[in-house]
């Protein structure tokens, strides 16, 4: 690993090192009550579902793990996991979508969004509309009337978002959208989102590319 790679996940570790600490200073059963998930009093551990597949916090260390209980190299999904169980407020779905735009802070943050999941949604699948089907076999999920295809999926519990892809033509090129139900800013804050979709199409080019 080079000396930036190695820079890069030390500083990635540091805030996941701090809600770790912070956590335990949570209440499990409010944790329960605000995000739906589940606690196992004797194991003293959280399962999270993150788009079908289980992730497992142990409390009160923190410690974020994948649902077979083997590690997670990145860190940024293992803290984004700990600031939803922490800043959950228990707000089911609204059934109404919005913009990333219209997330409270989403429009100082857009640029960075734009970039992290949007453009990269488009070059991953905009042309290729049948690795984003395969993207979703496993996945549960709805399929909605928006561009070409669009699939609304429950990224983590309480929390959907919608990824749309127009696959373009001789005169435009591929294009792209994600929406969030308007509940997300509930759980997530803007930069919080902007992890959501970055994960969300790391699973997906996953699951396409098996």
């Amino acid at each position: 690993m080079d000396k930036k790679a190695v820079e890069e996940r030390r500083k990635d570790k540091i805030p996941y090192e701090h809600y770790k600490d912070i956590l335990k200073n949570y209440n499990p059963k409010a944790i329960v009550e605000n995000t739906g998930c589940t606690f196992d009093e004797e194991k003293q551990e959280f399962t999270i579902k993150i788009m079908g597949q289980d992730y497992i916090v142990k409390y009160p260390l923190g410690e974020v793990l994948n649902g077979d209980y083997s590690s997670i190299e990145k860190y940024p999904i293992k803290t984004l996991i700990l600031r939803y169980l922490i800043n959950a407020k228990g707000v089911p779905p609204i059934n109404h979508d919005i913009t990333y735009r219209d997330v409270p802070g989403g429009e100082v943050y857009y640029n960075n969004f734009y970039g992290r999941c949007i453009l990269r949604l488009i070059r991953t699948f905009g042309k290729d509309l049948d690795k984003f089907r395969k993207a979703f076999e496993n996945i549960p999920k709805e399929e909605v009337q928006m561009g070409d295809i669009a699939y609304k999926f429950q990224f983590i519990n309480r929390v959907y978002v919608t990824f749309a892809l127009w696959s373009g033509d001789e005169e435009f090129p591929p294009s792209a959208q994600i929406l969030f139900d308007k509940n997300a800013s509930f759980y997530f804050t803007a930069e919080d989102l902007a992890v959501v979709g970055d994960v969300s199409i790391g699973i997906l080019t996953q699951n396409a590319y098996k």
